[in-house]
């Protein structure tokens, strides 16, 4: 098959980035699909569903864990394109080259430690007796695959920023389709239960990393994965982790609010609420998952552009995406509003479980629309290389504001579990703003600054 490659040095910014933010969109949504469509499939076990929906849960800070260090090394993709945009394909290909080594690396030590550790880390992060089972079940299996997770998400950024968007769709195409097909044959056909959607999704991932290598080490690539590339250079390895720590950051935040979220609920509301929570998650993800689409398809062109000084492109850039971003979130946030019980049947159709799961959805999805304000911040700081402030505010929005609400709001005028549920609106109120702010003050006025500059010197 023949690549489609996206030249960002012709046609506009904003049409640069719908070519490559539509199908990076598609790709993400398609990814969500492993995990997902697991949810959906486990909460509609006969007599079980319920509990091992909670137990599947129950896993999500581990597996985000494995999320944030694939994200460490893959969040690194725009040091490629701005090395693109200075034409230096050479340390563009030696940056991915140390990325993957990387991943290699850390892969490896997850998995040995998860699979070690996994029983007093479940009854940590708030497994009872109850959920405990399905818990394990689940995430021994999917630690087994934990290279080919990190090969599949961590490399595919890389073939983004070369260009190849439709391929890295390709990739999750092809693992979110083997997923949807083979997570009903494993789980009601083999009556393999939570065990069934752990190997599916393991399966899935392992092909979504073969296809990803092939691609790289194929003809069509522009950065091809070669061993020269795959030694590890202290300064290349000290840039990937600087700049890819804001997504590490947000990933490994995000598993740190699931820990407290889960073991706060289950003191206040026990496992029927951490199933709820569960569903909750799983909603935000496919709401915010156009987001993040659109800030992956929006970073290469900033980067690119960043990087042969086009500063005029870079703002235009930032504005499109923006607005798209707030128009789309204010749209999905009315839906979820008004038709919560919709989203809520998705994963389970118990009675009880819906009654408690409306109103925690009303709240927890309050102003939703102001999460867009922290993607587009964190994607600029990111894609201009300004390492140091996408972690701040990955932080800020998660570990400063989120964790602290999340375990103290409960305990006030006898909020309960509508106090974790509200943790969430209001980070993104603050986050959002503290994040989109700073940018506007810090970002913008560098870009006029350097494109007067330019301007001035051309003129000259």
């Amino acid at each position: 098959m023949k690549a489609h490659h996206t030249d960002f040095s012709k046609g506009t910014v904003s049409r640069n980035i719908i070519s490559v933010a539509v199908p990076m969109t598609a790709a993400q949504i398609l990814n969500l699909l492993y995990n997902i469509v697991d949810r959906i499939y486990i909460g509609m076990i006969p007599d079980v569903g319920q509990t091992a929906l909670a137990g599947l849960g129950l896993c999500f800070p581990i597996i985000m864990l494995v999320s944030a260090f694939t994200n460490l090394f893959g969040g690194a993709s725009p040091l490629c394109g701005i090395a693109l945009g200075r034409n230096d394909e050479e340390e563009a290909a030696l940056v991915m080259g140390n990325a993957f080594s990387l991943l290699l690396i850390a892969g490896t030590l997850l998995m040995t430690v998860g699979l070690t550790l996994h029983r007093p880390i479940l009854y940590l992060f708030g497994a009872s007796d109850s959920t405990y089972p399905y818990a394990f079940q689940y995430i021994t299996i999917y630690l087994l695959g934990t290279l080919s997770v990190m090969i599949a998400l961590g490399m595919n950024p890389y073939i983004n920023s070369q260009g190849f968007a439709r391929i890295g769709m390709l990739t999750v195409i092809l693992g979110a389709c083997t997923n949807i097909i083979l997570d009903p044959v494993f789980i009601f056909v083999f009556r393999m239960g939570v065990r069934g959607a752990a190997t599916a999704t393991v399966i899935s991932q392992t092909l979504s990393a073969l296809w990803v290598l092939k691609f790289l080490t194929g003809k069509q690539a522009t950065l091809k994965l070669q061993p020269a590339t795959l030694k590890l250079s202290l300064q290349r390895v000290s840039s990937i982790c600087a700049l890819g720590l804001s997504s590490f950051m947000m990933s490994f935040t995000n598993s740190i609010v699931q820990v407290a979220c889960n073991t706060t609920l289950r003191q206040f509301g026990g496992d029927l609420y951490i199933s709820i929570m569960t569903i909750l998650n799983s909603v935000r993800e496919i709401a915010q998952t156009p987001v993040g689409g659109l800030s992956n398809g929006t970073s290469p062109v900033l980067s690119f552009n960043y990087g042969k000084k086009n500063y005029k492109a870079v703002k235009s850039g930032i504005w499109f995406s923006t607005t798209l971003g707030i128009t789309y979130t204010i749209c999905i946030w009315g839906a979820i509003f008004f038709f919560p019980e919709l989203f809520i049947k998705i994963f389970s159709r118990d009675a009880a479980l819906i009654e408690k799961a409306v109103p925690a959805m009303h709240i927890y999805f309050f102003g939703f629309f102001m999460m867009s304000l922290q993607f587009s911040g964190q994607c600029a700081f990111t894609s201009l290389g300004k390492a140091k402030n996408a972690i701040f505010f990955s932080i800020l929005r998660k570990v400063i504001i989120v964790v602290p609400l999340t375990l103290i709001l409960p305990h006030i005028g006898g909020l309960g579990v509508a106090g974790v549920f509200l943790a969430e609106p209001i980070s993104n109120v603050i986050g959002g703003i503290a994040c989109f702010g700073t940018m506007l003050a810090t970002v913008i006025p560098e870009l006029n600054n350097e494109s007067c500059s330019k301007n001035f010197t051309a003129s000259q």
